[in-house]
């Protein structure tokens, strides 16, 4: 007998409906083809087990298994279910005549209970866009995959309730998520609070404006400086996430396995991969590929701490992500593509001691070492960085202050307004939502200067011998500085503060 079930599988963020042929006939064997890895071989062992130990059978005959379409590989355990059910039916043991009607995903357990698989969210969009009935998967899961309307979504425990609801015997019930209230739900502020942050205004002011802009940023200081403390609390002040950003982010994470029975992202996400990271890890990729720290950052912050401390050519992949904001995997049978529309935040010591330029302990280091310490990072990396700030120690006076600083959610209503202005700026303009995504061609139209500006940058261009891309930077900062205003054109001043964000330009810091 014949019959047809059917899985998913994902590549990148995007999933693929598995046609699951199950035929079974005279003889003995058992055959399973269509690109399977070694995870769905392995899967008759623990299929033979979870059916014996609920009261059935793998048939004692003939069972050849096609997984359509046969050239596209399939790999995981999350098709145990799927070939389970298949097996069943085919053999007659079940009754499932609606099976065919849903998408039905899951690991097995010897006893048949349900492991969590990866990829729930896209595989219930693409179920609903082909119009299938309904999915199984496994509990864990329920809650990414049901915030897809117009699907019935069923989290399953064990093999036994997907048999029990085929044959009506059970009283499996969909579940259903409201997705703005589940968006809403447990929307708690940042624990990191710029209030905790003595003194260090004219980094706090840096930081509103890579916020408000969604400029990537470097902080350079010696150690102790409160880099990494100020960079953990940028996602505090930057504005809430949209439904649709929610969406993008929810999907890739549920790609990744990184859930945990979360519903819907609701917080920006923060990344800080260590410096021994690899380059695949980074930018995703893999055997069977799946998406690295630069995807996960989506719509939130990648921080990169003691940016020299990265290998160059991890570093130099980043390069193409940063002006796409995307990153395309390429290999010899696949070509996938991952989001990565991220904010970067770096921070690295200046020298390799950690205190050149600082008055209270003058570096030791030699020129030599200098140039081999800052030449780890590329200029072509340095000028896809629209902000370099230097951050300096606090002193104790500003320690010691019990005063509370300006607190994160006053800070982030600011930067909420720019952002607001720039939406409606960029409202009728595809991909661009804010001004770090602008164009060559969108920078000469909505940072136009005027002759006093225009000469402040020339002589700036001219002294710290910058680059192209340096100059666009600066204009797109400017125009950032000019929305925090309320300003609708940008002049001299916004040019003047953007100038002086741009301090790895400088003589004497890269030769």
């Amino acid at each position: 007998m014949l019959v047809k079930v059917f899985g998913s599988a994902v590549f990148g963020v995007e999933a693929t409906t598995i046609t699951i042929e199950v035929n079974i006939d005279k003889g003995i064997g058992y055959h399973l083809v269509g690109l399977p890895d070694n995870a769905i071989k392995e899967s008759s062992y623990r299929i033979a087990a979870a059916l014996k130990n609920n009261g059935y059978a793998l048939p004692g005959k003939k069972i050849t298994i096609n997984m359509a379409p046969a050239d596209l590989r399939k790999e995981g355990s999350a098709y145990d279910l799927t070939l389970a059910i298949g097996i069943l039916v085919a053999s007659g043991q079940i009754q499932a005549e609606e099976s065919a009607q849903y998408i039905i995903m899951g690991e097995l357990s010897l006893d048949g209970s349900l492991q969590p698989i990866k990829g729930a969210l896209p595989i219930a969009i693409k179920a609903e866009e082909e119009g299938f009935k309904g999915f199984f998967l496994p509990k864990q899961n329920v809650k990414e995959a049901a915030i897809v309307s117009g699907l019935d979504v069923y989290g399953v425990e064990n093999l036994q309730e997907v048999i029990d609801f085929f044959e009506g015997k059970g009283t499996l019930e969909p579940t259903c998520i409201n997705t703005q209230e589940e968006f809403i739900q447990n929307l708690d502020f940042p624990e990191h609070d710029f209030s905790d942050v003595k003194g260090q205004e004219g980094i706090k002011r840096c930081m509103e404006i890579a916020a408000a802009g969604g400029h990537n940023i470097i902080l350079i200081g010696p150690p102790g400086a409160g880099k990494t403390m100020l960079a953990k609390r940028l996602p505090s002040i930057l504005p809430p996430m949209t439904i649709r950003e929610s969406l993008e982010t929810t999907k890739i994470h549920s790609v990744a396995g990184k859930l945990k029975e979360v519903g819907l992202m609701n917080q920006r996400p923060f990344r800080s991969p260590h410096h021994t990271i690899s380059n695949v890890a980074l930018v995703g990729g893999g055997s069977y590929p799946q998406p690295g720290e630069i995807s996960m950052a989506h719509n939130g912050v990648l921080f990169l701490d003691e940016l020299p401390e990265f290998k160059r050519e991890v570093l130099e992949v980043m390069r193409q992500p940063l002006e796409d904001r995307e990153v395309t995997i390429s290999r010899a049978k696949f070509t996938v593509t991952y989001p990565s529309s991220f904010m970067l935040v770096a921070s690295m010591n200046p020298s390799p001691s950690g205190y050149f330029n600082d008055p209270t302990s003058p570096s030791n280091a030699s020129p030599n070492e200098m140039q081999r310490y800052l030449s780890k990072i590329s200029g072509p990396l340095l000028d896809r960085i629209d902000i370099h700030i230097e951050v300096t120690p606090v002193p104790f006076e500003k320690l010691s202050d019990n005063r509370k600083s300006e607190s994160s959610q006053m800070i982030r209503e600011r930067v909420t307004r720019a952002r607001d202005v720039q939406s409606r700026r960029f409202e009728d303009i595809p991909a661009v939502n804010y001004n770090a995504q602008m164009s060559t061609k969108l920078i000469r139209e909505f940072c136009a200067l005027d002759d006093t500006s225009l000469q402040l940058l020339k002589t700036a261009m001219e002294r710290l011998n910058l680059s192209a891309r340096a100059y666009d930077r600066i204009l797109k900062v400017s125009r950032t500085i000019a929305d925090l205003e309320g300003s609708e054109n940008v002049v001299a001043s916004h040019i003047a503060e953007a100038i002086q964000y741009r301090s790895l330009d400088r003589e004497g810091w890269l030769g």
